[in-house]
């Protein structure tokens, strides 16, 4: 019996294999074939651009984007040292990815707070990464119209709106680029000639390295070579040299550097994850309910590639899925695999395509359970690579095998390509505000707790207070148990002036969440709108003893004490907020207040100068100046001041 062999991955029989060049297209009896795969790099780059340019128009997202970027003192103060080391430092928002804070850092120093160079720079992150999987399967294959057609179904396909528009998911464009440069490099160092010649090898470990500071998705990567040796480069094929499996343990061996940085970052990522209290306990969620959803979740990610429609910031978790549907999705993925390992050697792409979709989907498909969502579109970001493979592969082999079929096959992809484009349009639209986008994640789905949380938050911020209550309430009708539900209706109800139903929110957010710092403070100031002094005072000193470095609750506090008249401790508060933030200007004033009517007069002219050296139009600093001196020239005692903090 003969041995099957895979078949060369050419566009046309006889051509010889990319394997045996240099890292460049092969030669090609046409003239100039190269300036031919640079117009339609830059073709990509530029209708990419130019199909998510209105994302440039968008505002920040309310969910993330103030995390991130807007309230991060390390990323607003932009590009220093100091915020550099912290970015390799902290393990903040539950992770570790100091290239992506870089980025954010970069961006603020160029940009400041406008949101649109942010935009701006996903937007050509993007971009950048269509052209590099457009020239990494070039490389790979030799191709340069499938290659062309999988790098624009991948830049131009509606599921990656959310990893482009969203500026939080920075992280998603930027680790897709540094890993999609190393298998390019790894794919330039297995077709050099040079004997010995670990240039490329090294360049693909540090664009790798760079990848995983970006985001850890790409832990998945060193299995991703292993598939690559297989299809297209053919490393795996048995020879003189050795078996099979010989052969595969040589190439598993020379991926142990990669290895070795995929199981760090895993490490890193999880500790970060679990100390931020992101990872869902097991009690929680069974192993059970997690691989239900992991079936389904697997075969809606499919549909939504294929049938683009319905996509939302946030799918919420059922907790269980009903049995029909798991083993309908188990058996669609079980038929689909035994489809693809069955024409592993006619059409290797098919196994190909289909493992990097099904194993770059594991770190994310809720094995380890981060956050309450079921599933997510920016998770599609790397896998949707595969299965466009296979797909854009698979339709050319049935020209091969029905030639009359080629005009018929080309239309559908074009026409598919246009629905993409159309769909992206029509979804980054939704992108625009967050209202718009919770209002759509509503629409198309059913009992999403976090949608009607994020639209009462938008509402919120827009003066809407009524209709922000109603989506408050309807979320905490859904998901009861939330602690942050409870505190934002509650500082929606003190906007409106009912502290007593605030105070109340408050209360239930503290017995689902006691050591939360910024709930005991709210409390506080609900308390003291009800004149409960002792009980504001008791929450401000509580949300200190578990964060310290809290300025908002070290001011209340003071101005609680001086009320009381405990004018020591003010002090003492108001100077340690002084420390705390130099600039304060306000805290200066009621330090001045303190001080004078504690006899320390100078002391407190001093004080009421430094406000309006800091802002020279504070009238109520001026007004205090002024009386001082008044007082001083009469020589009146501070006992009957009217000076007001």
């Amino acid at each position: 019996m003969a041995k099957r062999t895979i078949p060369r991955p050419n566009d046309q029989p006889g051509h010889k294999s990319p394997v045996t060049a240099q890292c460049a297209a092969p030669q090609s009896s046409r003239p100039n074939p190269q300036g031919r795969v640079w117009i339609m790099g830059v073709l990509l780059a530029l209708m990419t651009i130019a199909l998510y340019w209105p994302a440039t128009g968008h505002d920040f997202f309310n969910c993330d984007d103030p995390e991130y970027v807007l309230k991060n003192p390390h990323v607003t103060s932009g590009l220093t040292l100091e915020n550099v080391r912290w970015a390799f430092s902290a393990l903040y928002a539950n992770n570790w990815h100091p290239l992506t804070w870089i980025s954010h850092q970069a961006d603020c120093q160029l940009f400041g707070f406008n949101p649109a160079g942010h935009h701006l720079t996903g937007v050509l992150l993007h971009s950048a990464a269509t052209v590099l999987v457009f020239v990494l399967l070039r490389s790979l294959t030799g191709t340069v119209w499938r290659s062309f057609l999988v790098a624009a179904l991948f830049g131009w396909h509606p599921a990656h709106v959310e990893s482009v528009a969203w500026v939080a998911e920075r992280k998603d464009v930027l680790s897709t680029c540094f890993g999609l440069m190393s298998l390019i490099f790894y794919t330039c160092h297995v077709h050099s000639k040079k004997e010995g010649h670990t240039g490329n090898y090294w360049l693909a470990w540090v664009c790798f390295a760079a990848g995983l500071m970006s985001k850890p998705m790409l832990v998945t990567w060193p299995f991703i070579l292993l598939l690559l040796d297989y299809w297209p480069l053919r490393r795996l094929e048995p020879s003189r040299v050795g078996t099979f499996r010989s052969i595969a343990w040589r190439r598993v061996q020379e991926k142990i550097p990669f290895f070795a940085l995929a199981a760090a970052a895993s490490a890193i990522t999880y500790v970060a994850q679990k100390s931020g209290g992101a990872v869902v306990a097991v009690a929680n969620l069974p192993l059970g309910g997690r691989a239900e959803n992991g079936l389904i979740s697997y075969c809606r990610y499919l549909g939504k590639l294929f049938w683009p429609a319905d996509f939302a910031v946030f799918y919420p978790h059922p907790g269980q899925w009903p049995w029909e549907q798991v083993l309908l999705a188990g058996g669609l993925l079980g038929l689909l695999s035994l489809f693809a390992y069955g024409q592993r050697h006619r059409h290797p792409f098919l196994i190909i395509g289909w493992l990097w979709f099904l194993g770059t989907l594991v770190p994310v498909i809720g094995w380890v359970q981060v956050g309450t969502q079921a599933m997510a579109d920016r998770y599609t970001y790397i896998p949707a690579i595969g299965i466009f493979i296979a797909a854009v592969w698979g339709a050319s082999a049935l020209i091969d095998r029905w030639p009359r079929l080629r005009w018929e096959l080309a239309m559908a992809g074009c026409v598919f390509l246009l629905i993409n484009m159309g769909l992206t349009h029509r979804q980054l639209g939704y992108w625009k505000d967050s209202e718009s986008l919770f209002r759509h994640a509503i629409e198309v789905t059913r009992k999403n707790h976090f949608a009607q949380a994020g639209l009462g938050t938008a509402l919120y911020k827009k003066g809407r207070l009524e209709e922000a209550v109603l989506h408050y309430e309807e979320a905490l009708r859904l998901n009861p148990q939330e602690a942050d539900l409870h505190s934002n209706l509650a500082t929606v109800l003190c906007d409106l002036g009912r502290p007593a139903e605030a105070v109340q929110e408050y209360q239930t957010a503290l017995r689902l969440r006691p050591n939360d710092a910024e709930i005991h403070f709210n409390l506080g100031t609900a308390c003291e709108e009800e004149g409960q002094a002792g009980e504001a005072l008791s929450h401000y000193q509580e949300a200190l003893r578990l964060q310290p470095d809290f300025p908002a609750a070290r001011h209340h506090l003071g101005n609680a004490l001086l009320k009381q008249g405990r004018l020591e401790d003010a002090i003492r508060e108001y100077q340690e907020l002084i420390r705390l933030k130099p600039d304060e200007a306000d805290a200066r004033n009621n330090l001045g207040v303190a001080l004078f009517q504690l006899g320390q007069g100078d002391e407190a002219l001093r004080q009421f100068q430094e406000v309006l050296r800091l802002q020279p139009k504070n009238q109520n600093a001026r007004d205090n100046l002024n009386r001082v001196l008044e007082l001083r020239k009469s020589s009146n005692g501070p006992t009957d001041t009217p000076i007001k903090p």
